[in-house]
């Protein structure tokens, strides 16, 4: 993409009403735009950097199994009636009349859209267990909308929803999920500690909120830093081995985390010492075992082999997506702008000519723009230096490719790694080698 004709709407100053980091580099770095109290455009570059974490979670999504489907935002007041939820949810579920008078709502979460989804479509023992889930926008109307993506009013959610024949395969879809879960926030370069949770509106009696450290976090944690060393990709669990899924479920329960809600001091005092870690966190997921919670009341029975009919025992999981990327930005960034991970930055690299009007510049710029094609932004404006070093520290491209007139003569270019900020001189070949080697 070049940056001449790009929708990149950078801000050289703070925003006045952005109250922590993430909001401001989101806004500065043209990466959304408020439309209302709460609701935000989403801009070409924040969109790509939503659409990348979004695929990395259907990835491991379903590396275990669990099946996309897409359920509509609007829903009918009735399911939630048959749930017992409509009148306790209160205030932040919208509530809509169509122009029949019939009562709707934009849903905030879909445990009774998938329970009558299900009922209508599952009869026998022999079809579960089942995990589906869906990538949808949500809608909450919190009475204070704050922190831009953090806490607004819509946002993009990945909910799943299992269902299985007892509470042991129940607990083993909870497991599989969680390990998902771990493995999702691995690959985006983030430090996720699991740690037990109330279930709020949700309901059920077991529950986790998945909290990564960032010095702006809204809970304050305390945890042994024997997470920090897990390598979840890496440490063979096996989805499908019930042994394998208690062996790590073990492991998340056997280290000590805790949100300040639930904060146990002497329990805390019996980790050693050296491995005692506090900080705040921000939760960026959260999962749920319920039980017959939704399908005993909505009367989803399933047929067991004696003809017995029994109530399927479910669970249900979320990942905030857009909310994730204003966490990755807290607990990624520095004074001059994001630093976004690899796997998830809106381009790999941004091209910086320093002189457009320099014939070798430009040609050299051309040439590696060719190369690497959709996953860099060239920065071909008739701009100062300074503004375009500035504007791409900004927006926190992984790699800066500099291309200026003396080096250009030589055919050379300077390759500047955003985190760490170390800089290399090298022919253009090397640095798209480098670049390569890191994809």
């Amino acid at each position: 993409m070049r940056l001449s004709r790009s929708l990149i709407p950078t801000l050289k100053e703070n925003p006045a009403d952005a109250q922590i980091v993430s909001h401001r580099l989101m806004l500065r770095a043209g990466l959304v735009r408020q439309t209302s109290a709460g609701i935000y455009a989403w801009l070409p570059a924040g969109f790509r950097v939503l659409q990348k974490i979004a695929q990395i979670v259907r990835e491991e999504q379903d590396a275990v199994g669990a099946q996309e489907l897409l359920m509509p935002t609007i829903q009918p007041a009735e399911l939630w009636r048959e749930s017992g939820r409509y009148d306790s949810y209160g205030k932040e579920m919208l509530r809509i009349r169509d122009r029949h008078d019939r009562e709707l709502l934009y849903g905030p979460t879909n445990e009774e859209m998938i329970t009558d989804l299900f009922r209508q479509s599952v009869r026998s023992y022999r079809e579960l267990p089942q995990i589906v889930y869906h990538i949808q926008w949500k809608f909450r109307d919190e009475v204070r909308p704050r922190f831009g993506v953090m806490r607004g009013r819509e946002f993009l959610m990945k909910d799943a929803y299992s269902f299985d024949l007892d509470y042991a395969g129940a607990l083993r879809s909870y497991r599989q999920m969680m390990l998902a879960y771990m493995r999702t926030f691995q690959r985006m370069g983030l430090k996720a500690i699991p740690m037990q949770a109330e279930t709020g509106p949700i309901g059920g009696d077991l529950s986790h909120e998945f909290i990564i450290l960032a010095p702006t976090g809204e809970s304050q944690v305390f945890y042994d830093a024997a997470f920090e060393d897990i390598d979840y990709s890496a440490s063979n669990f096996d989805h499908t081995q019930d042994a394998d899924l208690a062996r790590f479920a073990a492991l998340m329960t056997t280290h000590y985390a805790a949100t300040d809600e639930k904060h146990d001091p002497d329990v805390f005092a019996s980790v050693p010492r050296e491995r005692r870690r506090e900080g705040r966190g921000i939760e960026v997921g959260h999962i749920f075992y319920f039980g017959t919670k939704y399908s005993k009341p909505m009367n989803f029975t399933i047929a067991m082999p004696d003809g017995k009919l029994i109530h399927p025992e479910m669970g249900s999981y979320g990942i905030g997506v857009s909310r994730l990327v204003g966490a990755i930005i807290e607990a990624s960034h520095d004074d001059h702008g994001i630093i976004w991970p690899d796997v998830v930055a809106p381009f790999k690299a941004a091209i910086l000519n320093l002189k457009p009007e320099d014939a070798a510049c430009t040609e050299l710029c051309e040439k590696c723009y060719a190369a690497l094609g959709n996953e860099a932004l060239y920065d071909d404006r008739l701009e100062r230096p300074g503004v375009k070093f500035a504007d791409a520290d900004l927006m926190g491209h992984p790699w800066q490719i500099i291309v200026g007139p003396r080096a250009a003569a030589q055919g050379m270019v300077e390759l500047k790694r955003r985190a760490g900020g170390e800089r290399h001189e090298l022919s253009l070949q090397s640095a798209l080698e480098k670049l390569a080697a890191h994809a």
